[in-house]
């Protein structure tokens, strides 16, 4: 794959992606889920219930039900933020850096593939 892909290019590599997760015996992430991973995992601390929420823009019970999933997968981590108790904190995980590095290698070795 260039390192300029086309639209068809780059969609070809999230295709054949996404083909490889869903193909694995492990749970997949919907895409909500995926982005708020990436987004906790790449984007500095804190990150908190409220934050996400409008980053996303959506609802604080939809990251709410996205990350129970994420937390029962082990992904994420919740805790009350200790200065001030009505925030939630959404803390990283080594299942979750773990993940993510495999969904890494896996993009990586995908886009050598197409490369030929």
């Amino acid at each position: 794959m260039p390192l300029d892909p086309t639209p068809t290019a780059a969609l070809g590599l999230w295709h054949h992606v996404t083909l490889l997760q869903v193909k694995d015996d492990a749970r997949d992430l919907t895409l909500r889920q995926l982005a708020i991973l990436l987004h906790v995992y790449l984007v500095p601390p804190p990150h908190t219930v409220r934050g996400l929420a409008g980053t996303l823009n959506v609802t604080k019970p939809v990251i709410t039900r996205a990350l129970n999933t994420m937390g029962e997968m082990g992904l994420v981590d919740r805790v009350r933020d200790d200065l001030d108790r009505r925030n939630v904190l959404v803390k990283r995980t080594v299942a979750g850096a773990l993940y993510l590095e495999k969904l890494g290698d896996l993009i990586i070795h995908q886009a050598r593939m197409m490369r030929g």
